[in-house]
């Protein structure tokens, strides 16, 4: 199974690490972490949590208030968002495009 974690998600981790690196020495790791753990685990059960009616599944994170949401398509998994759970619900939804787009037969992605 291949990853593909879209740029804006790739800057949504980079931020939420440096935010919590800078709140505490090592807490960045431990958030970097977590978010492997949990794509990792992803990866091995993309079917195990519900499809949600925006058509994507997404695993909540144990220490931190964040959630890894995803979609797979053949034997892809793409990573659409490291969202803040307290942020407005789904405002990442539209990068679901990026992924017709990028999956579209002669494209490489």
């Amino acid at each position: 199974m291949r990853v593909v974690v879209l740029p804006q998600a790739a800057d949504e981790f980079d931020d939420a690490t440096g935010y919590y690196e800078d709140r505490q020495a090592g807490l960045g790791r431990r958030f970097r972490d977590e978010v492997d753990r949990h794509i990792r685990w992803i990866v091995k059960n993309t079917d195990v949590p519900r499809l949600r009616p925006g058509g994507y599944r997404r695993v909540n994170l144990k220490a931190f208030p964040y959630y890894v949401a995803y979609l797979q398509t053949a034997e892809t998994v793409w990573i659409l968002a490291i969202a803040h759970g307290h942020r407005d619900p789904e405002y990442w939804i539209d990068r679901k495009q990026t992924i017709s787009q990028q999956s579209a037969p002669g494209n490489a992605g």
